[in-house]
């Protein structure tokens, strides 16, 4: 374990929040930095955690906080379109301004390895089969498009003494700490499980995914590979490419018979299949949780009361959230 410091921004989040544990379990040790806007209780405290609430803009907190770490994992951005078009600005801010200046002084820090966490989203609308990695990209939105940005700058900055790596994850979901609802698969069975009815809006739009578990796991394995595997490369993340339709067939067969399945017209036509051949071929990853298992796991967390008030708590919406906080 040459890497054994992990710096993640955004760590208290609906990725991080699972991640985290599992490297502490692993003996690493990690400081997150997070603006903890959806609670500060989503990670446990643990002698090898270090939580600071604090702002990736912030400069000055980057540099006093970085320097000593080996990694650099980057979850943290004003997540999907909605949350994003809300405050554009904000989402500029963070999602883009805040980006450089983070690469920077990772670098100048002695980061060995940086980690980020871009979004299938970056190829917008595509016709073909499979969307592999070098599909030219298409995004349609300001948070896609300085994803894409994003991605380009962190290539820059790559030295021998320096590894970047870019993961375009598919759509996450399943059960976490820090849980959004207002994710495909998670959203519909919100719904089912507490409405008894799913509303789907289009349904022929295929939507890429990727259980939590997996995506995780897979963030631990960008830690224990050679740097000649992963230096500036770019790779898919994801499994199971279904339309919006199928997700909700499947999320009725875990829920039961009874859930109700509306469909209604949509202005949102995104649709993308994108192959994960990449990643398996040269890391060897492979998924190996399905969407139905995500939707068990939320099934049984539902049971289990973790998830209190999942209808209205603004704490699982972002949108909601940011709104009644007003981000800045």
């Amino acid at each position: 374990m040459h890497l054994k410091n992990i710096y993640i921004t955004g760590g208290a989040g609906y990725v991080g929040s699972a991640l985290v544990p599992k490297l502490l379990d692993e003996g690493y040790k990690i400081t997150v930095i997070d603006l903890m806007i959806y609670g500060e209780d989503t990670l446990n405290n643990h002698p090898n955690l270090i939580k600071i609430k604090g702002d990736i803009r912030d400069k000055e907190l980057l540099r006093k906080t970085i320097e000593g770490n080996d990694a650099v994992i980057h979850l943290a951005c004003i997540s999907n379109d909605p949350s994003f078009e809300l405050n554009p600005d904000l989402g500029k801010s963070i999602n883009l301004d805040a980006f450089e200046p983070l690469v920077r002084i990772s670098k100048e820090a002695g980061i060995k390895r940086f980690i980020y966490a871009s979004s299938s989203s970056v190829y917008g609308i595509k016709d073909v089969p499979n969307v592999t990695e070098d599909v030219e990209l298409e995004p349609l939105t300001d948070y896609s498009k300085f994803k894409a940005v994003c991605e380009r700058i962190l290539m820059s900055y790559m030295s021998d003494n320096f590894t970047v790596v870019t993961i375009r994850p598919a759509t996450v979901c399943g059960y976490s700490r820090r849980l959004r609802l207002d994710l495909t698969v998670n959203i519909l069975t919100n719904l089912a499980v507490n409405k008894g009815q799913i509303t789907v809006f289009g349904g022929d739009q295929k939507r890429p995914n990727i259980h939590i578990e997996d995506i995780v796991d897979l963030y631990i394995d960008l830690l224990n590979v050679s740097d000649k595997k992963i230096a500036a490369k770019i790779f898919n993340a994801g499994y199971e490419n279904y339309t919006v339709s199928e997700i909700a067939e499947m999320v009725k067969n875990v829920i039961g018979d009874k859930v109700k399945i509306i469909t209604t017209p949509t202005d949102d036509h995104r649709s993308y299949h994108i192959s994960s051949a990449k990643i398996k071929k040269e890391l060897g990853f492979e998924p190996k949780h399905t969407i139905e298992d995500a939707v068990k796991d939320l099934k049984i967390a539902f049971e289990k009361g973790l998830i209190p008030d999942s209808l209205s708590d603004d704490r699982y919406f972002n949108v909601k959230r940011m709104q009644n906080i007003d981000l800045m």
